[in-house]
């Protein structure tokens, strides 16, 4: 038997920790039936049970839900269009959901994969200082597919690389040149 505190009072016929507990206005819990004798605690059950159910609903609150976002180009889209879907996957990002990237084929553009896989790629590096490439792309029928995810760390270098550099705006990318608003979706025509 195991007391309100914590302590161990040992081991009492039933009816004897029966009167303990309601001496102390508590309740007593089995709490290891399976163990011989079994092993019972004197407690406040409902203050238990309303601790028990406060944590459960913090953890709950703590969770957040993944969200995949999706987000489509064609193999033949303009700069701005590139730049504006670009950005709108590193908010995307930057909230936290994942993104699924696809490039839509259509007729003969299915057969220069090529093309949307430099599109992906330029997608991954605009915005790899928030995200990274968690699926690689592939082509399953006329669609092919990247999923990117947030990565934390990147996100924090990036912020203190850009607090090193606030006059220009920029950062530093993994070549050492400036990545800047302008340069985002050069490549791409």
């Amino acid at each position: 038997m195991v007391g309100p505190d914590g302590s161990q009072i040992g081991i009492k016929p039933l009816p004897e920790a029966l009167s303990l507990a309601r001496e102390l206005d508590l309740d007593l819990v089995e709490v290891a039936d399976k163990a011989t004798p079994p092993v019972v605690r004197i407690m406040d059950y409902g203050k238990f049970k309303y601790e028990a159910a406060q944590r459960q609903r913090e953890s709950r609150r703590n969770q957040t839900a993944v969200v995949l976002k999706e987000m489509k180009y064609r193999p033949k889209i303009g700069k701005a269009d590139f730049e504006t879907k670009t950005r709108n996957v590193e908010k995307f990002l930057h909230e936290g959901h994942k993104v699924k990237v696809t490039i839509m084929f259509r007729g003969r553009e299915i057969y220069h994969p090529e093309i949307g896989r430099k599109i992906l790629e330029d997608v991954a590096e605009a915005v790899g200082h928030v995200g990274r490439v968690e699926v690689q792309s592939k082509l399953d029928g006329r669609n092919m597919t990247m999923v990117l995810a947030p990565d934390k760390k990147a996100q924090a270098a990036w912020e203190a690389q850009r607090r090193k550099n606030p006059e220009t705006g920029e950062a530093e990318g993994p070549d050492g040149e400036g990545i800047s608003e302008d340069s985002v979706g050069d490549s791409v025509g």
